[in-house]
């Protein structure tokens, strides 16, 4: 996740999605994810502490600051480089559950009250455009999470 001013997805010269101040989410969903990772990932976008408070510290969440998310699905994140020069996706979700599980979390930030929640378009080629501020970049995993032995 990208703290941002703003960000902005076009497909082929159409704009798809865009916001304002929030964050910009790469969402990689891997095999082992479901519905219930997808649920706890939006719940942790939406309260993560790291917009400012009044005397600069990052003390508010995003549904605290008000913002906007802009959802971009990124399998490349599962990149394995382990062997050679040329990147592994196996542990990428298959494009069926990655399709599901982004529009999950879009839906779940949304009825959590976050707004605007845009997304890009899943499988396309993207132009990505975005004002980070801070800049503030934190990467999120479900395997990391104290919750994810309940994940699956």
């Amino acid at each position: 996740m990208q703290r941002v001013t703003q960000a902005q997805v076009t497909v082929a010269e159409e704009l798809v999605g865009a916001i304002g101040p929030g964050l910009l989410v790469y969402l990689g969903v891997g095999r082992a994810d479901d519905e219930l990772v997808a649920q706890h990932m939006a719940r942790r976008l939406a309260n993560m502490r790291i917009f400012p408070d009044s005397e600069g510290r990052m003390n508010r969440s995003l549904l605290e600051a008000g913002g906007g998310v802009l959802v971009v699905s990124q399998f490349t994140l599962f990149a394995d480089l382990h062997r050679g020069h040329r990147p592994s996706f196996m542990a990428a979700a298959a494009p069926d559950l990655g399709v599901q599980l982004c529009a999950a979390v879009a839906t779940a930030l949304f009825s959590l009250g976050v707004t605007p929640v845009a997304q890009g378009r899943f499988g396309a080629h993207m132009l990505v455009e975005s004002c980070n501020d801070g800049p503030v970049t934190i990467v999120a995993s479900a395997a990391e999470q104290p919750w994810a032995a309940d994940c699956g």
